[in-house]
């Protein structure tokens, strides 16, 4: 008989991985879905986070439907966006970008949105996005030694709050595992409401 508790992040994140782990939930697999994330004209952020987390999901659910061995898991999908204003800023590649990131969030707040999205055994779809607001130093003499690094690499905004960057930050306000790329609790809350046995897991206690 097949385990109704399975659960495949479709996501290549370390960081999704880690969080988790934290929470007692080992993925029976890691499927990262491989999507053109370039936003819609006129699309909001949030409303990006939301598509993107969906679209993962749902490319893994269609991928693996079929399949014996994956078929019937639960499907977990995030995507993280951070914004000033409506500007979306981009998963940094280059060093210019990043640096171009850091200098609009240089002493300024900014918004991170983390969409959740997860597909039950039966096919059902829920769906969260997380809103987050960080605000940061003015940065000056951080900036060079930073980019240097090279922390910031494929980082939307061109930062990871768990890396260094998190010594930028003065102030934020919602869920600090939301800007890391998880929000836990509202995926917790998820998993709980489609009766995935998550505090089951709990009971034989931290490894």
């Amino acid at each position: 008989m097949t385990d109704p508790y399975r659960l495949i992040l479709a996501s290549a994140s370390p960081r999704r991985l880690q969080l988790l782990q934290q929470i007692g939930i080992e993925p029976y697999a890691l499927k990262p879905a491989d999507l053109d994330e370039t936003p819609l004209k006129n699309e909001s952020p949030r409303k990006l986070a939301r598509r993107l987390s969906e679209s993962k999901a749902q490319a893994i659910y269609k991928a693996y439907k079929e399949d014996e061995t994956l078929s019937g898991c639960y499907i977990l999908a995030a995507d993280t966006v951070v914004a000033v204003g409506r500007r979306i800023l981009p998963k940094t590649e280059l060093a210019e970008e990043a640096s171009q990131c850091l200098a609009l969030l240089s002493g300024r707040t900014h918004k991170v949105y983390t969409g959740v999205c997860l597909i039950t055994p039966k096919g059902k779809t829920r769906n969260r996005v997380v809103e987050t607001r960080v605000r940061f130093k003015r940065l000056s003499e951080e900036m060079d030694p930073y980019i240097a690094s090279g922390e910031w690499r494929g980082k939307a905004g061109g930062y990871a709050i768990q890396g260094i960057a998190g010594s930028f930050v003065v102030n934020l306000v919602g869920s600090y595992t939301s800007v890391v790329g998880l929000p836990l609790n509202e995926t917790a809350n998820l998993l709980i409401g489609e009766g995935y046995p998550l505090r089951l897991k709990w009971l034989g206690g931290a490894q």
